[in-house]
């Protein structure tokens, strides 16, 4: 039987727990904060699961204990949306000093060791998140630009993690944890399109097959390695010159897009010719998403029966999440596995998500979101 392979992300990280036989203890203080819920929680390879909680007191103090993981475990201490990132590994005390609201880049770690490391990772992250943030904000360049400097600072941030974290210690518990930091709805790494982040999984893999045999993590790992070796072949392929038949052909005004809906059906854009169709480029894990998909459907229960279809492209990272967002539209919801690094975008020339395109009944695109006034006036004049 082929085994599941789970992805998740920093801030949603973890394995089954295997106990030693010990305890360990996660104990500190958390200033500025009394009256909050404190969770302790292990973030498993198959979900979020609160082990524990706590309302804070006036001097914030907190102590929660667990059964020792014989391979490095992860946890994380949570208020709200703030999140401290703390491994374990056999049996120890992490003493964890931090101040509220913003406990995630304001805390400390007492003893010297992997969680030491950890933090500094995850201040490097926000940094690295509000440095991008701040590009994709700045109204002085043009998109393209935008988009090559944030490449840029994701190209310089991976080289220098992978050198001075991963490839130095690939055992270390912080090492692992760098395989999944994100850059908002996106890992850092790309263990299922990207080579070189393909065998960063698997020097992991690797190092843990030897220093914890049997884990469930390190089989993970190899499972997303393997997978991603494979999408990679199957990639280059794909790039490879080919001769297509003159009779295959199909003769349109817009660029075919065949992708797998959310039931799992495949789904061809050059289908709904003799409809007009808003082509929609989305990530429903942007905060605009729900305003967004708002406005959709008033213009989809207005003007579909008089001949309106919508093609939404998710570039989600995460395809359970957009299962889950998608599961009550009425029309159709494809997801690019490839997200932003997807060729799709390229052909379109997508600078920017969301994005979107209004095509005719005759299967040509008409207009992009850039050359529009007034959506709604659009559609109708097409209809």
């Amino acid at each position: 039987m082929k085994s599941s392979i789970r992805i998740w992300a920093m801030g949603v990280v973890a394995a089954a727990l295997t106990s030693c036989g010990g305890k360990f203890t996660v104990t500190g203080q958390i200033a500025g904060a009394a009256d909050s819920v404190l969770y302790f929680e292990n973030v498993g390879l198959d979900g979020i699961v609160e082990v524990g909680s706590t309302t804070l007191d006036a001097d914030g103090q907190f102590s929660f204990s667990g059964e020792a993981p014989e391979a490095p475990e992860f946890y994380r201490l949570r208020i709200h949306d703030q999140i401290i990132n703390v491994a374990v590994d056999s049996t120890e005390t992490v003493t964890i000093k931090a101040t509220y609201p913003n406990m995630a880049s304001q805390y400390e770690v007492a003893e010297a060791g992997d969680n030491q490391v950890i933090r500094e990772l995850a201040l490097k992250q926000i940094d690295f998140q509000q440095r991008a943030i701040a590009l994709e904000r700045d109204g002085s360049m043009n998109p393209e630009l935008r988009r090559d400097s944030i490449m840029r600072m994701l190209d310089r941030y991976k080289s220098e993690v992978k050198s001075n974290y991963i490839f130095k210690a690939p055992y270390k518990s912080y090492a692992y944890f760098a395989l999944f930091q994100t850059l908002g709805p996106w890992l850092i790494f790309d263990p299922k399109n990207n080579a070189d982040d393909v065998k960063v999984f698997a020097a992991v893999a690797t190092s843990w097959d030897t220093f914890y045999p049997g884990a469930v993590r390190g089989e993970n790992l190899h499972n997303i390695a393997i997978e991603g070796m494979k999408n990679v072949r199957i990639i280059e392929a794909r790039n490879q010159p080919r001769v297509i038949e003159e009779s295959k052909v199909v003769q349109t005004g817009v660029i075919d897009i065949a992708l797998s809906d959310n039931h799992g059906k495949t789904r061809r854009l050059t289908d709904l010719k003799g409809q007009v169709v808003l082509l929609d480029f989305h990530i429903f894990a942007m905060d605009e998403s729900p305003a967004r998909i708002l406005m959709m459907r008033e213009l989809y229960n207005k003007y579909h029966s008089q001949g309106l279809e919508i093609y939404q492209v998710s570039l989600d990272s995460d395809e359970h999440f957009w299962k889950q967002q998608t599961a009550a539209l009425p029309w159709i919801s494809v997801r690019d596995a490839d997200g932003i690094r997807s060729s799709r975008l390229m052909i379109y020339n997508v600078q920017a998500v969301p994005d979107y395109f209004i095509i005719d009944r005759g299967n040509n695109l008409v207009k992009r979101a850039a050359q529009m006034s007034e959506l709604e006036s659009e559609i109708k004049a097409l209809l």
